[in-house]
């Protein structure tokens, strides 16, 4: 499982709460090949999403797009071979939530989904349609609530997308640490709009959350390193 897998197991959402939040911002998703849905060309990506969010929409379940697929919703060029997103269940949904990817258009990447995400709270999945694997991670914990409350509703090629929050996406990538994951903070930093005491929260948060001390002074490095460039 990557970084941004655990990423998102260590920040996990409660329970229900209002809709995302909506901006008018209408992006791309990271290149692919595609595949033909209904007469219309569609990135692969995206016909990935439109086919999940009409499972999910239909069992009234809040999810959210993270990782790399968000780092090109917000606008900043990101190749990338698969989709992360998160999604709010209850142990009465849970089942029926999976029956339904199965009979839509998703296969299992394990042997047992259920119990794989019983251990793990996440569900790997694979869409058929347009050959992207899916990392499907159950929501859980009280500071992942609130990355759900600050999810933005954002158009991604005509289709309504809740992605992480601009600022949560940072903290996140912060989180993560990886080479990549730091020059995508660095390409979103450039970006206007950015409030970095919104950033230095929820660092703070995550270090507090997982006894750690070293977020906030990693992001302090890098926009030092910005506005030293």
């Amino acid at each position: 499982m990557s970084s941004e897998d655990s990423t998102s197991r260590n920040t996990r959402t409660g329970r229900r709460r209002k809709t995302a939040s909506k901006t008018s911002k209408t992006t791309s998703v990271s290149p692919r090949s595609s595949r033909r849905s209904r007469g219309v060309e569609l990135p692969a990506p995206l016909l990935l999403l439109k086919d999940l969010s009409k499972i999910l929409s239909r069992r009234r379940a809040r999810w959210y797009l993270f990782g790399a697929q968000a780092v090109s919703a917000y606008g900043v060029a990101r190749m990338t071979a698969d989709v992360d997103v998160t999604v709010e269940l209850t142990e009465d949904s849970k089942s029926a939530v999976i029956r339904a990817l199965l009979d839509g258009g998703f296969l299992s990447r394990v042997d047992n989904l259920y119990e794989f995400s019983e251990r793990t709270r996440v569900l790997p999945l694979f869409h058929e349609a347009s050959n992207i694997p899916l990392d499907l991670v159950i929501a859980g914990d009280e500071l992942e609530a609130s990355i759900l409350e600050r999810a933005q509703l954002i158009d991604v090629g005509g289709l309504s997308v809740p992605v992480i929050s601009r600022h949560d996406l940072i903290a996140t990538k912060i989180l993560a640490g990886r080479p990549k994951d730091l020059e995508d903070v660095r390409r979103l930093l450039e970006q206007p709009g950015v409030e970095v005491p919104l950033v230095k929260a929820m660092l703070e948060r995550l270090d507090e959350l997982l006894e750690r001390s070293d977020l906030v002074p990693r992001f302090d490095g890098l926009i030092r390193e910005i506005r030293n460039s």
